[in-house]
């Protein structure tokens, strides 16, 4: 059975800023370190190519202020 590479948009980087969009969640399955906590896309997608893993995009829950905002 292939690993798993979990990740979530970071919620704080906006559309054209030039910072490592995704931040790392979780790995199962594959014995791997990671020494990022914040990776661009193709960092991820190169890196699950390598160790045979799949990357799964976790959806960001919005909480606190922006929250109550979007749902006025």
């Amino acid at each position: 059975m292939a690993g798993h590479i979990f990740c979530r948009e970071r919620t704080k980087v906006g559309e054209k800023e030039k910072h490592p969009r995704y931040k790392l969640i979780a790995v199962s399955g594959v014995d791997l370190k990671i020494h990022a906590e914040h990776l661009r896309k193709q960092e991820l997608e190169q890196i699950a190519d390598t160790v045979g893993a799949k990357v799964v995009y976790l959806k960001a829950v919005v909480s606190g202020k922006k929250a109550k905002k979007k749902a006025k």
